[in-house]
């Protein structure tokens, strides 16, 4: 044993946690779960209180994007549970190793009526993760935890839950064990299977989320390929707009379809291509079709092809091997791809008229290397769109899922775990609704980050459905408070810019504030 102290199972967890690597902890502490809590500070781990479980949940899953750590959150039996099942839901969406780990109570079959009951909660849970299991016993849930942790590091990294019966918590327990070492599985024999991409006239290549940690070695192939390249949403920066055969996060443009139509080699790496990706049923290719990935569920579907599991970044450099002293010599021209993405930007423009101005404006002038989270909101639509990103990873949005409420929280747990780079959220009127009680944790923790916080006065983009659907827009007007004397009353700083320079200006500062800023922005500024 690496520590034969004995201590309660739940003070026992922090401690292997901390052992495994684990450094923060988000979340509230309850009745039920506070024997989770008795171990913290003694094992050294930082926690940081939300104010809502949701807010841990976004918290950690924000923490765990910006650090690619795992995201641990700890919450009580119920409505705790409940609570965090939306942020986990988006987890599951968007590939984020998070680690929720719950109370519940120790039978509830038998007996009705006791606090934070629910009829089943393990199977709630399960319906939003990877898996939701419970340990009944220490050596249990040290073999969860372990499960989970390997999973993370080995496999396409989702949520996972795991609930401790109170009793269980408060039980007397020994440490945990030394973790098994891990190996990752061989590249050996996909040579075969990527061979033809060498060959191809004119391969495209599609970058998606699971790519982001390849992005050296996909933007060298592109190069030693003379290949063209689309990201999705969640792929951009993994190829910048440096190259001039990279499309960008276009994806979704109708006539994207034409382009892939012209391509005799697609190749998806890290990618679902998913409805969320492109918005259509169909890619649109006619070529030959490569998939690459991790995830067995991803292979097995999807458009007809060559499919090989392997990590994005393993595949790539295989590749960069294979090409050694190749040529580049394929049909895409400069000309196709600048022609397109000016057409795109154009149509962008003309969907939601004044926020591409807007999203140049503060491009401009955030510092290098800034980490976004963005909301469910139009200024954050266009901006994945238009806004190309000069590296992977910092852009980060409920893709998928979709939740509302997601920027703030999760830029707080992305500014925790960057400790001191500039870190920034991105979100509507209405969506800043949800979590706005996390503006105290950035106030309580002094983090200097600016929350750009786009009011249109309404849930545009949905009003815009309706037109589109000829409904009369209903239900999406909400009377707003002032958010900046919400703000200020937290304790945050706010500013409401009535030009772009000001705007720029505020961004500017708010990167240097000693703690949170709000800056409030309108329609107006652009028109």
């Amino acid at each position: 044993m690496t520590d034969p102290q004995t201590r309660p199972l739940g003070a026992q967890i922090s401690h292997m946690l901390k052992a495994r690597g684990v450094d923060v902890i988000f979340g509230i502490p309850g009745v039920h779960n506070q024997e989770m809590y008795r171990g913290i500070e003694e094992a050294d781990i930082t926690h940081v209180l939300a104010r809502h479980e949701q807010g841990a949940g976004f918290m950690a899953d924000g923490y765990a994007r910006a650090s690619g750590k795992v995201g641990v959150a700890y919450v009580i039996t119920g409505p705790g549970l409940c609570n965090i099942m939306t942020p986990m839901g988006q987890a599951y969406s968007d590939s984020v190793p998070m680690l929720v780990i719950s109370s519940c109570l120790d039978e509830v079959a038998a007996t009705r009526g006791q606090l934070h009951q629910m009829r089943d909660q393990r199977a709630a849970a399960a319906t939003v993760c990877d898996w939701s299991e419970e340990a009944v016993t220490a050596q249990a849930a040290y073999a969860l935890i372990d499960r989970a942790l390997s999973e993370f590091e080995l496999d396409r990294r989702r949520p996972k839950h795991i609930q401790v019966p109170i009793a269980a918590l408060e039980a007397p327990a020994v440490a945990a064990g030394p973790r098994s070492t891990l190996t990752a599985p061989s590249t050996l024999g996909i040579a075969a299977s990527l061979a033809p991409i060498l060959t191809a006239r004119r391969p495209l290549f599609v970058f998606g989320g699971g790519a982001v940690s390849a992005s050296h070695d996909a933007q060298a192939l592109m190069q030693e390929l003379g290949a063209a390249s689309f990201t999705s949403y969640a792929g951009r920066g993994v190829v910048t707009a440096e190259d001039p055969l990279h499309f960008g996060a276009s994806l979704a443009r109708p006539d994207s379809a034409e382009v892939f139509a012209k391509a005799d080699m697609v190749v998806a790496v890290g990618t679902e291509l998913a409805e969320v990706d492109l918005w259509r049923d169909e890619l649109g290719h006619k070529g030959e079709f490569i998939r690459i990935d991790k995830d067995t569920e991803v292979l097995a579907g999807g458009p007809a092809g060559v499919h090989v599991q392997c990590d994005a970044g393993a595949a790539l450099r295989k590749l960069r091997e294979m090409a050694q002293g190749h040529t580049p010599d394929t049909d895409w021209t400069t000309s196709e791809i600048s022609t397109a993405r000016t057409r795109w930007r154009a149509e962008v423009d003309a969907e939601r008229p004044g926020i591409v101005p807007l999203c140049d404006a503060l491009r401009d002038a955030v510092p290098e290397g800034t980490m976004i989270y963005s909301d469910m909101t139009q200024f954050a639509y266009v901006a994945k769109e238009v806004w190309d990103m000069d590296r992977a990873g910092h852009w980060h949005h409920p893709y998928g899922f979709g939740t509302l409420g997601y920027a703030t929280p999760a830029a707080i747990g992305g500014a925790i775990a960057r400790q001191g780079k500039p870190t920034m959220a991105i979100i509507g009127d209405y969506g800043f609704h949800y979590t706005v009680q996390e503006l105290g944790v950035a106030v309580e923790l002094g983090l200097s980050l600016p929350i750009i916080l786009w009011d249109n006065g309404k849930l545009g983009e949905i009003e815009d459905s309706m037109v589109r659907a000829q409904i009369a827009p209903n239900a999406v007007v909400a009377g707003n408070p002032d958010f900046c004397k919400l703000a200020e009353a937290f304790g945050a700083q706010a500013v409401a810019p009535d030009s772009i320079e000001a705007f720029q200006d505020a961004v500017r500062d708010a990167f240097n504030a000693d703690g949170p800023t709000l800056i409030y922005a309108t329609p107006k500024l652009t028109s």
